[in-house]
């Protein structure tokens, strides 16, 4: 057994906790590392784990990231910083984005080791979420755009590629907006309440400063009023009496048509009452008919609200792209993959003849006729009367079956983990139609970052709260699965279209796929998932319980596998997705992904249980 004491990453691990308990000034602080989103509560602190590879981005990642949550540690006042927050959403996004920007430029001053580090996590941030591919204002958040600016003008340092496309997107703007305000950003670095101030007034000067609220620093008029308040206080009684002698007579003379009312409603009520016990009941047909209830926006839990439909998309990869442009596209992901070509299919080879074994004959032994069992031989030797010796060759049931795989389309996905899932896709939907195996491939993403149409229509209805999802789905049907491949071949380039990743909310993707499976007339059903972590949508997550789409996702997977009427399975690149589904695999290399996608499929076919349960441990281990 390994012990944890071996683990090549665990010095590290230690020195980085307390270098960073030494940098937040905090000897107390509890940090550790997980597969879960990095975050800090409190003195918690949790940080990406580092795996027993200690690749360059990992150990750059966990540095950046502890940095960055260590110097907020250091330099920011939870009090001070609440007292200046903004109340309007995005004002409140550009204050918090301006806030991380400052603590982490006067650590940079002081420690200049961290601004690396930082830079380290910034590209990773960047590169996760595609913003080297955006080309327009519409696409480059605002609040993300305003903090690199504020990080570039504090520090000096060139922005990482991706973080330089967004800032460069909105700095013509900000700049001519903001300018006067921003000339004074090096004299309020180090003072938080000063800063605080600085961030308010280049909020407003961004057309926001309606979202602002009250201004903590103007108390003098609030005091004046309440002053002018106790004054005017009645200090004789018989003007207090006049007053609530007032208010009684105009109750009174309110309550007396309403009272009256009332009791005029009550018998006309008894009237009614009495003339329809003297009438027969009215037939069923001409009763008013209810208004039916509104169907839930998800069959696993009725409570999960969407704040608007009409904005969301089921399109086929052709609608999304002519074809040209999907010619040129498949062309570029053929070429990003043809080192990995052969490894792939060597790998569906295997499966081929895997799934064709299935469907060949076989035997049934220990049976008491049929052709003798070579097996038993000395056993009938022994004892020439000894029944179960013998087996009969039969054909095997092998079930009419669909198979739907199901791709994070997800801005984090971007880069190799996509160029990958797309090309085994693209394999195993050849390998398993030669096997009569009929293939759907679907993908889910966003229509937008950070909400949509959906949430600017939230907006104009005036931000109600919990809202629900808030944000424009676009689920994709790369092939259908009556199609066949060499019609839609193309169709699994456009997943290297630039712009096209973007969220993702897994949950109502999931249901969709299964929905589409239930419709099927195919005997047996396997949905595959393929996704890089849990579900984050920005525009949803800001106006909801922080769980809420992981949540959902529970709630539609737990019906699924209580259901059993869809076999499901997933495997997570780089994220652990084993708290999820009950049959996953999680891996820590994109390369791995064509075998354990092979791997899981073949050992779902495997008709011997043993067979398949040590096939699936297997290929559960390979990300450990």
């Amino acid at each position: 057994m390994t012990r944890a004491s071996d683990n090549p990453a665990d010095p590290f691990k230690k020195a980085l906790t307390e270098a960073t308990r030494t940098l937040a000034d905090d000897p107390d602080m509890a940090v550790s590392f997980s597969v879960d989103p990095p975050g800090m509560s409190g003195d918690n602190m949790r940080l990406p784990q580092v795996t027993r590879r200690m690749t360059r981005d990992e150990v750059l990642l966990a540095r950046g990231t502890a940095d960055g949550f260590a110097l907020r540690k250091r330099f920011h006042n939870d009090a001070t910083h609440a007292r200046y927050m903004p109340q309007g959403e995005m004002a409140r996004d550009l204050y918090e984005a301006m806030e991380t920007a400052r603590c982490e430029a006067v650590g940079a001053r002081h420690m200049p080791g961290t601004a690396s580090n930082i830079d380290a996590r910034i590209a990773h941030e960047a590169e996760r979420k595609g913003y080297a591919q955006i080309r327009s204002q519409s696409e480059a958040p605002l609040p993300v755009a305003a903090g690199y600016v504020i990080r570039q003008l504090a520090t000096g340092r060139e922005l990482p590629r991706g973080a330089g496309a967004v800032a460069d997107l909105w700095r013509p703007f900000i700049e001519e907006q903001g300018g006067a305000t921003l000339d004074g950003l090096q004299d309020v670095l180090g003072d938080q309440v000063a800063f605080a101030r600085f961030a308010r007034k280049l909020i407003d000067d961004l057309g926001y400063g309606d979202q602002l609220g009250d201004d903590p620093d103007d108390t003098g008029d609030e005091e004046e009023g309440s002053e002018e308040d106790s004054t005017d206080a009645p200090d004789n009684p018989d003007s207090q009496g006049d007053d609530n002698q007032q208010e009684d007579d105009t109750e009174a003379a309110e309550d007396g048509p309403r009272q009256e009312t009332a009791e005029t409603q009550v018998v006309m009520d008894e009237d009614a009452e009495d003339e329809m016990s003297e009438e027969t009941e009215l037939p069923q047909a001409e009763a008013p008919p209810e208004p039916p209830a509104p169907s839930p926006h998800s069959d696993a839990d009725p409570n999960y609200t969407v704040f608007s439909t009409d904005f969301d998309e089921e399109i086929t990869a052709e609608e999304l792209a002519d074809p040209a442009e999907l010619e040129r596209l498949r062309a570029y992901l053929d070429q990003q993959l043809e080192p990995l070509k052969g490894a792939v299919s060597r790998l569906a080879n295997k499966l081929q003849r895997r799934l064709q074994a299935q469907q060949s004959r076989s035997w049934e032994f220990d049976r008491e006729e049929g052709i003798l069992d070579v097996a038993r031989l000395a056993r009938v030797v022994a004892n020439p009367t000894t029944p179960l010796s013998f087996k009969v060759e039969k054909d095997t049931e092998f079930r009419d079956t669909v198979v739907t795989l199901l791709l994070d389309n997800s801005g984090s996905m971007r880069g190799r983990p996509i160029s990958i899932a797309a090309i085994c896709a693209d394999v195993l939907a050849r390998t398993l139609e030669r096997c009569q195996v009929k293939v759907e491939i679907l993908g889910f993403t966003t229509r937008a970052w950070k909400g949509g149409q959906s949430r600017e229509r939230w907006l104009a209805d005036g931000r109600q709260q919990g809202p629900g999802r808030l944000n424009d789905l676009r689920h994709i049907i790369y092939k259908s699965a009556d199609a066949p491949w060499r019609r839609v071949r193309d169709n699994l380039g456009l997943m290297m279209k630039e712009g096209l990743l973007k969220e993702n909310i897994d949950g109502e993707a999931l249901e969709w796929a299964h929905r589409r499976m239930l419709g099927r007339r195919e005997v047996r059903k396997i949905l595959m998932v393929i996704s890089d972590g849990a579900p984050v949508d920005d525009s949803t997550l800001s106006v909801n319980a922080a769980n809420y789409l992981e949540k959902h996702l529970r709630d539609v997977i737990g019906m699924i596998e209580k259901r059993r009427a869809v076999e499901l399975l997933a495997i997570g690149i780089g994220h652990d997705v084993t708290r999820y589904y009950d049959r996953a695999v999680t891996i820590t290399d994109v390369e791995q992904l064509a075998g354990a996608m092979t791997e899981q499929l073949a050992a779902l076919f495997d008709t011997d249980p043993r067979a398949r349960a040590r096939v699936m441990g297997i290929a559960t281990a390979m990300g450990r």
